[in-house]
């Protein structure tokens, strides 16, 4: 194992595609001679060892290209390679080349802002005091302490300005040279000769299907550099011609297999949806109005996200491909007019093209779209996408140009996987989604996609309601009934004359807030073990000493001590207010430990696949003149491979990726040395072992590691006991609701898909006063919880309200209900019946009872109620059931 390599993927949290691309630059950079005009054909020869497609480095330096798809982050295995070459080679001189203006400008940023969050070296100390110095196209005539023997130089340049300044110009009828190449008062000779003339410059090419059949290519070759580094989603040149020398390759179909870094494209049409009858004009519009139809829901599930998680705040946008121009004004007047959703989105699109601006511009503005405050939520557009077009938040993707299926994957969706949140999948299928809208040509998409060889079998496919619903719906907020009545409160104030009456009930308030703000920080206190001891004198001292500081930091507040005198007065009608309105939820982060693998110890058994005898080595000489005879020269025992027979067969095992010499070398020792001995034994003459091994040696391998395969184990992995602390705020809901789309949860909703669709009100019991429903089964247990005497108090959990993870925390589990009744705290889950023994549903019950029994063992001892868990089938709840019949039926204890 590479230490240097294994410390960088470490420190730079690589992604696997990026992993194996740096374990690939390590064996490289090691195996050839990284210096000036080397014989490329001996290097050509090294590479081809271990990668045999490359087969030429199109180039007159060793250059190897990885090819990896949009959204992996190719910026970050450049940081990667950089770091790496410097560490392990010693390199201190860097060329990193950019396709266009965006992308330029993105790595300038990229490398040389530490306090920027993409920053590429993040977490490499030997960087913090020595960074590495940025030149760029715009100031490398001005850089100075070129010859620094610590520092680490990055030249980063635009490729049109990297050609450009290539061309000389005429003054005075006189050619002169490029600026570029023109002499420095600072270096003693052009910046030109200076980069030329360095010994250890490498070359990093950013879409580096840009510079393989233009100008560039001869610049870049005058460079001289010892090595190039290519990365591009696309390794194919300008003339249609594959690359020849790709030595990895992670495609898109790879990444969208593996579901892990790029959005989830789909297609999607109108069901039912029959062109005929329809002129063109007709269908852009439906078209249209579909994608803005996603767009909002898209819109509305990142906004909860958002707020759920306490994430950043990301708006999407829709990207309209037009035939030209001037189809493109067209669409442009239509969407920006009350025509179109009543005006809604007026002032809110952007139509961008060379009618309208510069390329620089365009690309410029099509960047800001990531920005949140930025008003546009549809972009028009003409041309094909560029390289640096591929922003984060793209969700919807309208082509109202003729596309066939491989336009619609190559040219429009790469440009929209890139995901928003640190480059990796939520959960939530909305927001790790694609979408492109494809009425007209729906079937020759899925055609398409019956093609193994289509990117498209790899895609989704998503069918709109033919009626959908064309009300806006809008993101609401279910806060704690605490909260609730603060608001209810404020508005009770405000119609209040008498001004000593309402100053006495704003202070009064304002110190409910300060007290019940204060109070969550004292649940993961070691003093406190249950919300009960926040009556103790000790305890309240300290929360209104937080109070008082709370008050003070703000300096906001005009009457900080009459609040605190009042918080101070009221402190336990504020507590016991408060206690009522919530159930004690225990702060658990419940995680599972990490999955082990390992081989079990076992003895070789030599009875078949180790029988082997060594075979005759002769060299065959055969004479191509006169008559035509065949001789053969034995050859002499002794010019073989002088390493041991015992390492040259573990060295063959450790090359299946599933070994790891550091973990398994004593069996690997102890297999190999069984097998030898085995094979001795049968040999007639012991002198021919070490040919024998010679000969056979991956054939030996491959038998030890098909028995190692056999004892192959992986561990069913554990839940880590946790710390407990003694309760947690009542965390809100966060949904979206129609208008008019509130019910009582006693009304008879039908038909029963309109469930999730609506908005309950009306609970007595429950931690808010609203909640939505995903099935029948659900709202009926909420009507059976408000109507049972048993029952004090019932919540729906909001997403973050738990922490428990499961499906080796990838995954967090949410409970239905968490029920309170005078002797017990209640996880309940409702499930149809058919599916309580699934693997899914088992695993969750494993969770939630491994909660329930770290949380007993904390709030029994500390006085607090014990916490049990229902999994109930669906047919069992009826609205004639009592909770008590639950309980007795369904109850489960702890593990």
């Amino acid at each position: 194992m590479n230490q240097k390599a294994n410390y960088i993927k470490q420190r730079l949290s690589l992604r696997a595609p990026l992993k194996d691309s740096l374990d690939i630059l390590a064996t490289l950079s090691s195996a050839l001679e990284l210096k000036k005009e080397t014989d490329l054909q001996e290097a050509l020869k090294i590479i081809q060892q271990h990668f045999p497609t490359c087969t030429d480095f199109e180039r007159d330096f060793p250059s190897i290209c990885f090819s990896i798809a949009t959204g992996v982050g190719k910026t970050r295995l450049m940081g990667a390679c950089i770091t790496y070459l410097y560490l392990q080679h010693g390199i201190r001189n860097f060329f990193v080349l950019a396709p266009n203006i965006t992308i330029y400008e993105k790595l300038i940023e990229d490398f040389g802002n530490p306090s920027y969050h993409k920053y590429v070296f993040q977490g490499i100390s030997e960087f913090v005091h020595n960074r590495p110095v940025i030149i760029t196209g715009d100031n490398y005539n001005q850089a100075g302490n070129l010859f620094s023997d610590t520092e680490i130089r990055i030249n980063i340049f635009n490729v049109a300005k990297f050609n450009s300044e290539n061309k000389g110009t005429k003054q005075g009828g006189v050619a002169l040279a490029p600026r570029i190449k023109r002499l420095s008062e600072y270096l003693g000779q052009s910046y030109w000769e200076y980069l030329s003339g360095l010994d250890d410059l490498v070359i990093l090419m950013d879409e580096a299907h840009r510079y393989h059949a233009d100008a560039s290519k001869k610049a870049i070759n005058e460079l001289k550099p010892v090595l190039g580094i290519e990365l591009t989603a696309t390794p194919i040149d300008e003339k249609g011609k594959p690359f020849k020398n790709v030595v990895y390759e992670y495609s898109l179909a790879k990444a969208l297999e593996d579901g892990k870094f790029v959005k989830n494209p789909a297609i999607a049409t109108r069901k039912n949806f029959r062109t005929q009858g329809l002129s063109r004009d007709e269908i852009e519009k439906i078209k249209l109005e579909d994608a803005i139809s996603i767009h909002q829901d898209t819109k509305n599930e990142l906004e909860i996200y958002a707020r759920n998680y306490q994430a950043k705040l990301v708006k999407p946008f829709v990207l309209v491909v037009c035939r030209d121009i001037d189809h493109a004004s067209e669409v442009y007047q239509y969407i920006n007019s009350t025509a179109f959703y009543g005006g809604t989105y007026q002032g809110k699109v952007l139509q961008i093209d060379s009618s309208t601006k510069k390329d620089e511009e365009v690309d410029k503005q099509f960047v800001a779209l990531e920005q949140y405050d930025n008003d546009i939520e549809i972009v028009i557009h003409v041309n094909m996408l560029k390289e640096g077009w591929d922003v984060s938040n793209l969700y919807t993707i309208v082509p109202l140009r003729a596309a066939n299926a491989a336009v619609l994957i190559e040219q429009t969706i790469g440009r929209g996987l890139r995901l928003p949140f640190n480059g990796e999948r939520t959960g939530v299928e909305k927001i790790d989604k694609l979408t492109v809208i494809a009425h007209d040509n729906f079937e020759a998409v899925i055609a398409e996609a019956q093609n193994p060889d289509s990117i498209l079998n790899k895609v989704s496919f998503v069918e709109i309601d033919d009626s959908p619903e064309k009300e806006k719906s809008e993101v609401i907020s279910s806060p704690s009934t605490t909260e609730v009545g603060f608001a209810r409160e404020e508005k009770r104030i405000a119609t209040l004359t008498n001004h000593e009456e309402k100053q006495r009930a704003q202070l009064g308030l304002d110190a409910k807030r300060a007290v019940i703000a204060a109070i969550p920080s004292f649940g993961s206190s070691q003093a406190v073990k249950s919300f009960a001891d926040l009556h103790k004198p000790e305890v309240k001292a300290a929360v209104i000493e937080k109070v008082k500081k709370n008050l003070y930091k703000d300096q906001t507040e005009l009457f900080e001590s009459n609040i605190l005198a009042e918080a101070e007065a009221t402190y336990e009608k504020i507590i016991k207010s408060y206690q009522e309105n919530i159930i004690e939820i225990p702060r658990i982060d419940l995680v599972q430990e990490e999955i082990r693998v390992w081989f079990e110890g076992f003895d070789l058994d030599t009875a078949t696949g180790f029988n082997y005898t060594p075979l005759g080595e002769e060299i065959m000489v055969v004479e191509l003149t006169g008559e035509r005879k065949t001789d053969s020269i034995g050859v002499k025992f002794g010019a073989y491979s002088k390493d041991n027979p015992l390492q040259q067969i573990v060295s063959e095992l450790i090359n299946y990726p599933d070994v790891d010499y550091d973990e398994n070398a004593d069996l690997l020792f102890k297999l190999a040395q069984q097998a030898l001995k085995h094979l001795a034994e049968r040999l007639e003459d012991a002198s021919k072992l070490q040919l024998t091994i010679k000969q056979f040696r991956k054939h030996i391998a491959f038998n030890i590691y098909q028995q190692m395969r056999a004892n192959f184990r992986i561990s069913e992995p554990d839940y880590l006991e946790p710390k407990v602390f003694p309760f947690v705020k009542i965390e809100p809901w966060n949904f979206t609701a129609l208008p008019g789309g509130r019910r009582h949860y006693k009304d008879v909703i039908s038909p029963l898909s309109l469930i999730p669709k609506l908005v309950f009100t009306g609970f007595e019991k429950a931690c808010h006063l609203e909640y939505k429903f995903d099935s029948k089964t659900e709202k009926d247990f909420a009507f059976i919880l408000e109507q049972d005497s048993d029952v004090q108090k019932w919540l729906r959990p909001a997403p973050n309200q738990f922490r428990i993870y499961w499906a080796n925390n990838s995954k967090q589990y949410y409970p239905d209900f968490v029920v309170e009744t005078a002797d017990a705290i209640y996880m309940v889950e409702t499930k149809a019946s058919d599916q309580l023994n699934t693997a899914e549903v088992l695993d969750k019950k494993k969770a939630a009872l491994r909660y329930c029994k770290y949380a007993s063992e904390f709030t029994v001892p500390n006085g607090g109620k014990p916490w049990k868990y229902l999994l109930i089938p669906h047919d069992e709840v009826k609205l004639s059931s009592s909770f008590g019949y639950f309980r007795g039926s369904f109850e489960k204890g702890g593990v």
